[in-house]
């Protein structure tokens, strides 16, 4: 079945369906929480969230965006609502233990582990900022669908990872202005 069968009979009430769609999405779900949330229990939780909303709200999907975006924009929303949530519960971290790398990975992008000095720069970033970069550069996907997935113009969508990527350069100890990827 292509997406948008799976979407209709997903929405009719089709659970294989519905697993169907989420197989196909959930890699690059988890990889976008990770990246915004950087916590692993956190991005799982996130991740799940999405899903669930995703089956409630499936219904909504107008067809006027691809559902990739219309996806990734609950993802990202969902992702700030857990960061949210964990700001107001904070506790001591257990310590982080990595699992190995996917080794049927591509690349490490794909295996979602990220060199701790670059997860540690993201996470010290602005939440704003740190979704734009993720979007844009980890997730490699056009300016114009980072802006509808945050809701934003795309001339914000550019600053934000502007400003991000200069302040991960800060962060990385890297001074000299970060070389500027063209986007689409």
């Amino acid at each position: 079945m292509e997406e948008r069968e799976l979407i209709t009979a997903a929405t009719q009430g089709d659970r294989r369906a519905f697993e169907a769609l989420i197989r196909l999405h959930e890699d690059r779900v988890f990889a976008i929480c990770m990246g915004v949330i950087r916590s692993r229990d956190l991005a799982l939780e996130a991740t799940q969230e999405t899903f669930i909303t995703l089956y409630r709200k499936l219904d909504r999907f107008d067809g006027k965006s691809a559902f990739s975006t219309w996806l990734y924009r609950v993802t990202t929303n969902t992702c700030y609502d857990v960061l949210r949530r964990a700001k107001r519960h904070l506790a001591e971290p257990l310590p982080e233990y990595h699992d190995p790398a996917d080794s049927g990975a591509q690349d490490d992008l794909d295996a979602v582990e990220l060199r701790p000095d670059l997860r540690d720069a993201l996470a010290a970033i602005p939440e704003e900022f740190r979704a734009a970069v993720v979007l844009s550069d980890l997730e490699g996907l056009p300016v114009a669908e980072v802006a509808e997935i945050l809701e934003v113009p795309p001339g914000t969508v550019k600053s934000r990872v502007f400003r991000g990527r200069r302040l991960l350069a800060e962060f990385l100890g890297n001074r000299s202005d970060p070389p500027e990827r063209p986007t689409p």
